[in-house]
């Protein structure tokens, strides 16, 4: 089951990757009658060209309209590669404000950035909107959404680079999950009322 947070307006993007938490939110929202614009960014890795190749032929085939997006800039020395990544990915995303952008953050994740935040002195919350930005996923588990892609047959790629350690999340959520889980198993349940809260007070954390 997809829960949403607050309403989605008539007229949006969506910022997709392939991944299955974008794809099935694309397949979500394509299924309501809204004006709806795919955003995809290209971050010039060794599998972007794929992914790229990936959402365009899938718009293609379904009438969706796309906007492709791709680094502008070398990383500076003093962002990581996951800064840069996001930076460049928002300037793309940032000439799309005529409209609301809707990022597919989900329960998983922002379970991750409270623990990753938390570790650092400073607990956070991925925030439901931020300027022109709204993440209504963010109560969804990520099996839920996995969950309906299998249902609704929605294709979908995997990033070799997710199972990749060397960043941070993907350290968190392959090796410290396991044992988060283990001292609190209900973690999940507890995040999920501090994002209800969050929103419910309209507090951007983050």
């Amino acid at each position: 089951m997809i829960n949403v947070l607050g309403s989605i307006p008539k007229k949006v993007a969506v910022a997709v990757s392939g991944g299955s938490d974008s794809m099935a939110v694309l397949d979500f929202l394509s299924r309501s009658n809204r004006d709806l614009l795919v955003l995809h960014f290209n971050h010039g890795t060794a599998f972007a060209p794929k992914a790229e190749a990936f959402v365009k032929n899938y718009c293609e085939n379904r009438g969706l309209r796309l906007e492709i997006g791709t680094v502008t800039r070398e990383r500076a020395s003093d962002e990581s590669k996951e800064e840069y990544w996001r930076n460049e990915r928002y300037a793309f995303f940032s000439n799309f404000l005529d409209r609301k952008i809707i990022t597919c953050h989900h329960l998983d994740d922002a379970v991750e950035t409270w623990l990753f935040t938390s570790i650092h002195g400073n607990p956070m919350l991925i925030p439901y909107s931020r300027d022109n930005f709204i993440r209504p996923f963010l109560t969804t588990r990520k099996l839920a959404l996995n969950g309906w892609c299998k249902r609704k047959e929605v294709p979908f790629l995997e990033d070799p680079s997710n199972t990749d350690v060397a960043y941070m999340r993907n350290l968190i959520r392959h090796k410290l999950m396991e044992n988060v889980l283990t001292i609190n198993p209900g973690i999940h349940k507890v995040v999920k009322k501090k994002v209800k809260l969050m929103f419910e007070n309209s507090i951007d954390t983050i």
